[in-house]
């Protein structure tokens, strides 16, 4: 494991057109990372935080892809492989994880609201057409996972009990890159021994035995383990201490360029805070000729 901080370019930066004078901050991060080999790939995780209270993870995908021969002939292409070098194809493949995320915002009492951005139509409230909002929809109980995965939404973790200065519970929002899931058939066995790869987010209330989104034995079941039998007994889920569970990944088509040894190739998600501060935490940060 590596612990690290490092420069990551600008915090913040303003300049006043009136007086022209500039104000800028250079953002810093800790980074803690790890790399690990499995089978003919190589991972790398990287938790990145940041000091306006952002956390964000990267998963680094890199190693040899696995080919097998494949004939040069014209018109002998195969549509579920790539070529990657003459005689030489890939399967298109996935590499898809799961985060455990316990959420604790300022206590353990959370609440989990898909948050949509919603069109207005134009009327009387909204003259000229150009008028957005959001939609936020409380999940209830552990059946009450994102049904749509074709939205790009958000999920915001809020404390009910817990308000910041304009009266709204503090909150850190989940960032998904909204990146496919899983696109093997439901009926095949990988959809019943990885059924956690199926959706962008599952939310569980928090148990100590409840620790992989595959369960124990991910090569020994025939399906139904790990998240399908968290969430059977369908808890409530609004205002506990909660677990959240998301999928991300790659979905990935070889190139020539991924041959003999892959580029790293990147994905992850974000949390940020939504109004879990006051103000922009950052202010006290020193200016580059300060202190």
């Amino acid at each position: 494991m590596c612990i690290h901080e490092e420069d990551f370019g600008i915090l913040w930066k303003h300049t006043d057109l009136w007086t022209g004078s500039s104000q800028t901050r250079r953002q810093r991060r800790l980074v803690i990372s790890f790399f690990t080999t499995v089978g003919n790939y190589d991972y790398g995780f990287y938790w990145y935080l940041y000091l306006d209270g952002t956390i964000g993870f990267e998963a680094k995908a890199t190693g040899v892809v696995f080919t097998s021969g494949r004939s040069t002939e014209q018109g002998s292409d195969y549509p579920y492989a790539a070529p990657v070098a003459p005689g030489l194809g890939a399967p298109l493949h996935q590499h898809l994880f799961s985060a455990r995320l316990d959420m604790t915002v300022d206590g353990v009492g959370n609440r989990v609201e898909e948050v949509d951005v919603a069109r207005v139509p134009m009327g009387p409230d909204n003259p000229r057409g150009n008028a957005f909002t959001f939609t936020r929809t409380p999940l209830r109980r552990e059946s009450s996972r994102d049904a749509d995965q074709a939205r790009n939404r958000t999920w915001h973790v809020v404390n009910p009990d817990r308000r910041n200065h304009v009266g709204q519970p503090v909150g850190y929002a989940l960032l998904p890159q909204g990146l496919p899931t899983l696109l093997a058939d439901p009926a095949s066995s990988i959809a019943k021994r990885a059924a956690f790869a199926t959706r962008h987010l599952w939310v569980t209330r928090y148990d100590p035995a409840e620790r992989y989104s595959a369960g124990d034995f991910v090569n020994q079941h025939p399906g139904g383990a790990g998240l399908p039998a968290y969430v059977a007994a369908d808890r409530e889920i609004d205002g506990e201490d909660l677990v959240l569970w998301h999928t991300f990944g790659l979905t990935h088509a070889p190139r020539p360029e991924d041959w003999p040894i892959m580029p790293v190739d990147y994905c992850g998600f974000t949390l940020k805070p939504v109004g879990f501060f006051d103000r922009n935490p950052t202010l006290d940060v020193p200016g580059p000729c300060d202190g």
